[in-house]
């Protein structure tokens, strides 16, 4: 993944945990828009998600922050 989506996702994560706590779980969806408008990022998050990392639907937030700042 690039670094712009990289940081997109540390940052979703920052906030969603600043706002619900250690707890709060996402998907990858948490990252885009509801508009579908880069098919083509989304599909290579959905990949990293699913196919390499094998992740459930919804995961822990500082897991996803965590192994994207060591990826």
């Amino acid at each position: 993944m690039n670094k712009n989506i990289k940081e997109k996702i540390v940052a979703v994560c920052d906030d969603k945990i600043a706002k619900k706590g250690d707890n709060v779980g996402l998907s990858f969806y948490a990252f885009f828009k509801n508009k579908n408008d880069n098919p083509t990022l989304l599909m290579e998050v959905a990949k990293w998600w699913i196919e390499t990392h094998k992740l459930d639907h919804f995961e822990k937030a500082v897991k996803i922050k965590k192994m994207i700042k060591n990826s």
